[in-house]
């Protein structure tokens, strides 16, 4: 996986576009791993991640070190700044 920040997505998910457009605007390398097309990626996100919504989610592994769900710039701006 490219850099610290795991990106999952959907297919034809309009937020997860966005969020993708986020980090590639600011240069920051990232891992994408998308739900529509990848059995093991909802068993990681469930079994790794403990999570199971399907929404755009983003870690900074190793497992569990944070969490966004959804697209608060500010907030993505912050995690940007530590990882």
């Amino acid at each position: 996986m490219a850099g610290r920040i795991l990106l999952f997505i959907q297919s034809g998910c309009l937020h997860c576009e966005v969020r993708k457009t986020f980090w590639e605007a600011r240069g920051s390398a990232f891992g994408e791993r998308n739900l529509s097309r990848d059995l093991a990626a909802r068993a990681e996100l469930l079994e790794t991640y403990h999570c199971r919504t399907a929404r755009p989610l983003l870690f900074s592994p190793p497992a569990g070190a944070e969490a966004i769900e959804g697209f608060d710039t500010e907030r993505l701006d912050r995690f940007l700044a530590v990882a």
